[in-house]
């Protein structure tokens, strides 16, 4: 299928975006604490994002993909740290997963679908973080995600797999809003003063 002929490749395109990153975290974050918090926290939170994403994963052989809980992560990245670090994480860490077990054709479309999506939470959250604005910020990040990937479905798969996959994306996004958003809403909340030193 088409979607497989970009496996080969998915690996280099994501050292690609991590190392044109952190680039961008030396170059344009240049003073010395936001870049060692930066990276950081960054590949922390990247691991943790693939940790979750492949902790279950239930696959989908109609679009060789797999249902996941890795959004919860995403998404309470996004709401903690921002959209930076939240558009990294969610994209590298979610793309990682995809390459880590067996779904690397996957990945540079999984890259830009959850790089969205942590960035968007993210940047919102990061404007207001009242439980309103969280829970606006992640029904928009999950509702992206969901149509993200029903866009590259409808192309690769036709209407019928795209449509196959809807509530698999949505029971993703519904657990990334109920425990990512709560959880962020949660922990945000109590330590409000250093998380948001740690935006980047």
């Amino acid at each position: 299928m088409a979607i497989e002929a970009v496996a080969p490749y998915a690996k280099w395109i994501i050292i690609a975006v991590a190392v044109l990153y952190f680039a961008y975290l030396f170059i344009l974050k240049k003073r010395v604490f936001e870049v060692a918090v930066g990276v950081a926290l960054s590949g922390v939170m990247a691991a943790l994002v693939a940790v979750v994403t492949m902790a279950i994963q239930v696959p989908t052989p109609l679009t060789s993909g797999y249902i996941n809980i890795g959004d919860t992560m995403v998404m309470l990245v996004a709401v903690l740290f921002g959209p930076t670090i939240g558009a990294f994480a969610g994209g590298f860490g979610s793309a990682m997963a995809d390459i880590i077990t067996g779904y690397a054709h996957w990945a540079p479309f999984t890259l830009v679908i959850k790089g969205v999506e942590g960035f968007v939470i993210g940047y919102i959250t990061s404007k207001k973080d009242d439980f309103t604005a969280i829970l606006l910020a992640t029904i928009l990040g999950g509702g992206l995600m969901v149509l993200g990937y029903f866009f590259v479905e409808v192309y690769v798969y036709g209407w019928g797999g795209a449509i196959a996959e809807i509530p698999g994306n949505t029971l993703q996004a519904v657990t990334g809003i109920v425990v990512g958003g709560g959880l962020g809403h949660v922990i945000k909340r109590r330590i409000k003063d250093v998380l948001v030193s740690l935006q980047i």
